[in-house]
């Protein structure tokens, strides 16, 4: 069973490694491979598609894209917090008895 699997994860590396489109097959092939859970692959290759049809990207596109969207925020979070800090220490400066 353990030389199937490798000559499946060879058999898959060589001949989809170009190919985009069919890579969304790649991952639930694997899991099937891997565990012979069926069900789980098909639940896998079930969400990809559906993730592909909301959003027009594939899975790992749109992980990124949000990953980079929220730490957009919270850079903008953190400067904002700076700016706010400095403006309160400059105004209680400026209110202070001398």
């Amino acid at each position: 069973m353990k030389n199937v699997k490798i000559f499946f994860f060879i058999f898959c590396s060589i001949f989809l490694s170009g190919c985009i489109q069919t890579t969304s097959l790649l991952g639930p092939g694997i899991t099937v491979a891997a565990t012979g859970n069926i069900f789980q692959a098909g639940f896998q290759y079930g969400a990809n598609s559906a993730i592909k049809k909301e959003t027009g990207k594939d899975v790992l596109s749109h992980i990124k894209d949000t990953v980079d969207e929220q730490n957009k925020k919270k850079n903008f979070h953190a400067k904002l917090k700076k700016i706010l800090e400095n403006r309160i220490i400059a105004t209680r400066q400026k209110l202070q008895p001398y």
